[in-house]
């Protein structure tokens, strides 16, 4: 009887799935190829029981250099499942956990399993609302990580203390490549307590600090830093107002960033002579590929100060100047620069929400515009609050649309469009053999 036994135990063994097996099995439940070396499990509705399960697979994943597991909410309370098998996925490094609703407690545990990861090069805990307060934690152990080369903490909550540790943590980040603390309002007069080490960052190419409710206290500081980040390639200090009011020369301190590739200061309240500053600036950018100005009304009128910087902009391939008051003279400005060989490998041009251009300086515009040859993305949208009649303009507009090859995209929002206007563009796309989605 007891031999029977053995045997059935025997063959029991020999028919249960490998691990491998079992990683197969769990990847197809979820509609995904499985893969030894990159997990992508984002935005995969997870349950706790999925979790429980990928916790038990981690022992057979040892090759695994990648785990996305971003926008899945049911992760949020359950992460030291997994993070107690981590240590068996050594060479990971790659750990993405964006939008999760991870807890303090999760935080804690990831912390402390750093030191079993050395490897790891990016970090991504955005749009964990909930974790500000537990981010000390984790940024005493980012020392165990010195090859960390991306660390995202887009809204995480993060407050003053948050900034303090993570300044402390910086002096072991050499390697660091992109930083992104964004749409964390509460870290807010707290910049003089993150930039001890943030100078010694000299391999830092992106700095993302949109939308930090930053003061004019911490414009003076960062003016002082951010120079100094010698590699700097992109800079995000969008939808921070007080950068506008502030005396501090910050923008005109960017023409010691040559590498500058990206500028974005849309919606910063700028004045005319801080506008100025920037555009004697951008003169130094000789790689600028993108800049967006989006919602500084200074700009309207003004230009013409950028004209020498746009000149020299051979790179230049996406322009934001959404509601910046333009008004016809700007738009001139533009086609004059495109139509004498500017702007040649200009993608995007943004200059909706400008209401005050008139119909003859739409009406150049369009008879310039296939000197914009590489367009794929033109937004000449109206205000939201606005309506108003498409003038002649619209028919050099259908006459422009062959001689630009590349355009994939048109914002015409709020333009009265007649009948037979709106047929001629629903018939351009199948008469001209192209595949323009136009946004009316």
């Amino acid at each position: 009887m007891e031999k029977t036994d053995g045997l059935s135990h025997l063959i029991s063994e020999a028919e249960s799935p490998s691990g491998e097996q079992r990683f197969n099995q769990f990847m197809q439940k979820l509609g995904k190829n499985p893969n030894s070396k990159n997990l992508d499990l984002n935005n995969c509705a997870l349950s706790a029981a999925d979790v429980a399960e990928l916790a038990s697979l981690l022992p057979f994943l040892q090759e695994l250099e990648e785990i996305s597991l971003s926008w899945n909410g049911c992760i949020g309370g359950t992460l030291k499942a997994l993070t107690v098998h981590l240590h068996h996925v050594n060479l990971l490094k790659v750990l993405r956990l964006n939008n999760c609703r991870l807890t303090a407690e999760d935080v804690i545990s990831l912390a402390e399993i750093l030191p079993m990861i050395p490897d790891l090069e990016v970090l991504d805990l955005s749009i964990n609302t909930h974790i500000g307060s537990s981010m000390k934690a984790i940024a005493q152990d980012l020392k165990n990580v010195p090859g960390l080369k991306e660390l995202n903490l887009h809204m995480c909550g993060l407050k003053h203390d948050s900034l303090q540790g993570l300044d402390a943590a910086l002096q072991h980040l050499a390697e660091l490549r992109k930083l992104d603390i964004s749409c964390n309002k509460e870290i807010g007069g707290g910049f003089k307590d993150f930039t001890a080490h943030l100078a010694s960052l000299k391999n830092l190419e992106i700095l993302d600090l949109h939308q930090c409710c930053v003061t004019e206290e911490d414009v003076t500081v960062l003016s002082q830093v951010i120079p100094l980040l010698s590699n700097l390639q992109e800079l995000n200090l969008s939808s921070n107002k007080n950068i506008g009011v502030s005396p501090d020369p910050l923008l005109g301190r960017l023409r010691f960033l040559p590498k500058l590739k990206s500028v974005a200061i849309s919606n910063c309240d700028l004045s005319e002579e801080l506008f100025s500053s920037l555009a004697e600036a951008a003169l130094h950018l000789p790689e600028l590929e993108i800049l967006d100005l989006s919602w500084n009304k200074c700009v309207g009128g003004n230009l013409k100060l950028l004209l020498g910087a746009l000149k020299l902009a051979t790179e230049i391939q996406v322009l934001r100047l959404s509601s910046c008051n333009l008004v016809t003279e700007d738009l001139t400005l533009l086609t004059f620069l495109a139509q004498d060989g500017h702007l040649g490998r200009l993608r995007e041009l943004d200059v909706s929400y400008n209401n005050n251009i008139s119909d003859e300086g739409w009406l150049l515009f369009c008879q310039g515009l296939a000197a914009f040859k590489e367009l794929s993305v033109l937004d000449v949208s109206l205000r939201p609050s606005s309506c108003r009649d498409c003038g002649t303009w619209f028919s050099e507009l259908l006459a422009a649309l062959p001689q630009l090859p590349a355009l994939a995209e048109l914002g015409l929002q709020r333009w009265l469009l007649s009948e037979s206007q709106r047929k001629q563009l629903e018939s351009f796309n199948q008469d001209n053999k192209r595949n323009i989605r136009f946004d009316c």
